[in-house]
């Protein structure tokens, strides 16, 4: 996938193998497994996004356990062998996940504590995960202090919840201000937060086709002398590489090449797709 799109896919394997396991025919499960493995052997490779993948075979291997002392009850499609070794491989592929080390690069040029300290803080308002912020706190004293300013948690609290999601869970410190980054954590727990993708898959209602729409920022990256695309270009979802699964909806259909919409007035037949939108369009 791209790294536009990445995001959206351990997302999407997460909200499967915590409800939708058991509905999955066998070559669903199989197809499963093996866009599972090709997730995990790119964040090997590529050393990022290690914590999203880690968590994604922690409630993979959790689902799974309580699914195996149930499968005399045909809860799951298979021989309980095959299961099991499925299992083994995930406990395989979070050891390996754990083994990573990252090795700091020999860069002697400016780093990111060299900068002034608005522009540290600027950058920090761009994280959108509290844990990112509180891993970034313990790289050096410096940043700890500027992690734990109290707007840089409020900003965050504003954009992922609401502000009556917000008055409900409202903490003070034992200063009597409110503790933005209690805050945030109890919110976390009680609510889902915002889901942010660089790139967003699409369905024209018209036409009835899956689509990802371009980021502009990669568009432009990739092809430096290409004009930005226009905000109803998008590229069609391969079905082989995408969905996953071969019981699709017939109201939903998938090509392998642009399609050109035939509506009046196509910017207004596209919605956005969560990877829960994706699962919903499916019958189990």
């Amino acid at each position: 996938s791209k790294p536009g799109n990445f995001y959206f896919y351990p997302q999407l394997l997460e909200l499967i193998a915590k409800s939708q396991l058991t509905s999955l025919s066998g070559i669903a499960q199989k197809n499963f497994m093996n866009i599972l493995e090709k997730v995990v052997l790119k964040v090997l490779e590529d050393q990022q996004n290690i914590r999203l993948i880690r968590e994604l075979l922690q409630t993979l291997y959790t689902s799974l356990c309580t699914l195996v002392q149930r499968v005399g009850k045909s809860v799951l499609v298979g021989n309980i062998n095959m299961w099991v070794y499925r299992m083994e491989t995930i406990l395989h592929w979070q050891q390996q996940l754990n083994n990573i080390q990252i090795t700091r690069p020999a860069f002697k040029g400016l780093t990111f504590t060299d900068l002034p300290l608005c522009l540290q803080l600027n950058i920090m308002q761009r994280l959108s995960d509290g844990r990112d912020l509180v891993s970034l706190g313990q790289v050096a004293p410096g940043l700890h202090v500027l992690s734990e300013d109290r707007l840089l948690w409020k900003k965050l609290c504003q954009y992922h919840f609401s502000e009556r999601q917000i008055r409900k869970r409202l903490i003070l410190s034992d200063k009597g201000q409110l503790d933005w980054k209690k805050m945030y954590f109890k919110l976390v727990r009680c609510y889902p937060r915002k889901e942010q993708y660089g790139d967003t898959l699409q369905l024209c209602r018209h036409c009835h086709i899956l689509s990802w729409k371009v980021c502009v920022s990669e568009a432009v990256a990739t092809h430096p002398q290409a004009q930005p695309p226009r905000a109803n270009d998008t590229h069609t979802v391969s079905p082989n590489a995408f969905l996953l699964f071969h019981c699709c909806s017939p109201q939903v259909k998938a090509k392998g090449t642009d399609h050109p919409c035939t509506a009046n007035n196509p910017a207004s037949c596209s919605v956005s797709l969560s990877p829960q939108d994706f699962i919903n369009l499916f019958k189990f």
